[in-house]
């Protein structure tokens, strides 16, 4: 038998893009049928799991998939910078792979209120007021410092925010050219490397990011169906890339736009971002607050709790696949790219 998650049974895996996730995990433990995820239609998954048992791991499967399937735009926003190894040689078909370091950004992606909250200004206050009306009437970092300067305002509000807008600059981050949705759309996978920046700039490019892939597909300005892989991602739900993640995950179904989230720390996720995933992907968790956050949006159709079918080998995962509302036991399969997560030992050095 063949299961595709995300798409289920009775289609011949060669007529719409299908990628192959592990295989069947049987009660002793032992392997059985393969079993695929749907690369097809737009998808949000959730890849959950506990530090070291193989999280990002699966997310590098998913990409690798991704890489290598016909019609789709696979982009990988990687905050720890193990991904571009999906660029490396492949033990079996080539992975197509591109890594691209931080690209510039428009400033002009975050609206007024984000940018607020990207200096940690309290719209309220002097000087987050200036930044606001600036941000409002300029698409570049340099006309909304021209715009402080020009305002009639107090002496140390303008200087507070004029310091706050050379931080952003001193990012590297922003251009009012940007990143465009065609650089993005590649039919290779992007992996955009941004582990050298701190929270603030690395959420300022996720956000960029996704909305740029957003709007060009309700534009239709690009053929090919983005997916955005996002390791981490609690760290972008606290910051401005939240606002961009939520909307891909209520709305880009329509447009066609697929969103693949991974973390260690569902309870760190807002309700949404475990909700409008159709498929989860669990390892395994031991955190009590990580374990509730998935079993609040527990489907009824599964016959015992996420605690009780909680994996507890490496690789080992539970898919909860509400599209075909189907849960399966299954093991994670070898990448053929190399990790580039593992841990350094101090015996290897």
């Amino acid at each position: 038998m063949t299961f595709v998650i995300g798409r289920g049974e009775g289609e011949s895996l060669e007529k719409r893009p299908t990628g192959r996730l592990g295989t069947y995990r049987a009660l002793d433990g032992s392997s059985g049928a393969p079993l695929y995820v749907d690369l097809d239609g737009p998808h949000a998954m959730l890849v959950v799991g506990k530090r070291g048992y193989g999280k990002s791991y699966t997310l590098g499967v998913i990409a690798e998939a991704l890489a290598r399937a016909e019609g789709v735009a696979p982009v990988v926003i990687d905050p720890m910078g193990v991904f571009d190894t999906l660029a490396e040689q492949s033990r079996d078909e080539p992975v197509p792979a591109e890594v691209m370091s931080a690209p510039p950004v428009r400033p002009n992606t975050l609206d007024p209120r984000s940018w607020c909250a990207l200096l940690e200004l309290s719209p309220e206050s002097g000087a987050g007021a200036l930044v606001w009306q600036a941000a409002g009437e300029h698409d570049s970092l340099a006309g909304m410092r021209r715009h402080v300067r020009d305002a009639d305002a107090p002496g140390t509000d303008k200087r507070a925010a004029i310091n706050h807008l050379d931080l952003a600059d001193s990012w590297g981050v922003f251009d009012e050219e940007g990143v465009a949705a065609a650089d993005l759309a590649s039919p290779a996978i992007t992996v955009v490397d941004v582990s050298g920046l701190d929270s603030a700039p690395m959420n300022a490019v996720a956000r960029a990011i996704g909305e740029t892939l957003y709007r060009a597909r309700v534009d239709r300005a690009i053929d090919r169906l983005p997916w955005v892989l996002i390791d981490e991602v609690h760290t972008f739900f606290d910051g401005v890339a939240a606002p961009a993640l939520e909307t891909i995950l209520t709305r880009g179904r329509a447009p066609g736009v697929s969103l693949v989230m991974a973390t260690q720390r569902p309870s760190a996720v807002p309700p949404v971002g475990v909700s409008q995933s159709d498929v989860i992907v669990s390892h395994r968790l031991t955190s009590g607050a990580d374990i509730e956050a998935l079993k609040a949006t527990q489907p009824t159709y599964m016959d015992a709790s996420l605690a009780e079918r909680m994996p507890t080998e490496t690789g080992d995962v539970i898919v909860v696949d509400d599209a075909t509302e189907t849960v399966h036991a299954a093991t994670i399969r070898r990448r053929d790219t190399p990790h580039g997560g593992d841990s350094p030992r101090a015996s290897e050095q």
